[in-house]
């Protein structure tokens, strides 16, 4: 499994969203880590529900601060926002029909999901409200 490790590409600028990023990254490798470990599915579920309340939390925020900034990448970024909550629910209710299968699936949306979200739409929102802007 390829757990998500922080470094700087992925910095936004501004303190806070990258704050919530490296927590997201955490509570991602928290899923990774009790797979490994075979973990109570019930345990993994509460989990992944959590991990949807915290990113849920963190696009709330990330698109405060677009909107805030008149961001002209707003909806797109948005949208990306709400494919990726979207496939998190279908993930949960897939959870409750196959078990683990559904969570190790899951776990690699995730990573790839985040990784290509953090050198696009984040990047891109990096060179707008960064510290040298």
């Amino acid at each position: 499994m390829k757990y998500l490790r922080w470094n700087d590409s992925y910095s936004v600028g501004i303190d806070a969203v990258d704050f919530e990023h490296q927590t997201l990254i955490e509570m991602i490798n928290m899923i990774y880590a009790e797979l490994d470990d075979r973990r109570d599915i019930d345990e993994i579920r509460r989990t992944v529900a959590d991990v949807h309340t915290e990113i849920s939390a963190h696009f709330a925020l990330e698109e405060r601060i677009m909107r805030d900034g008149h961001y002209d990448e707003y909806e797109a970024h948005k949208n990306d926002h709400e494919e990726l909550l979207d496939q998190i629910r279908t993930m949960m209710d897939a959870i409750e029909n196959d078990g683990e299968a559904a969570l190790e699936m899951l776990s690699e949306q995730l990573a790839d999901w985040f990784s290509a979200h953090f050198a696009t739409f984040d990047a891109r929102m990096h060179s707008k409200f960064g510290p040298s802007h």
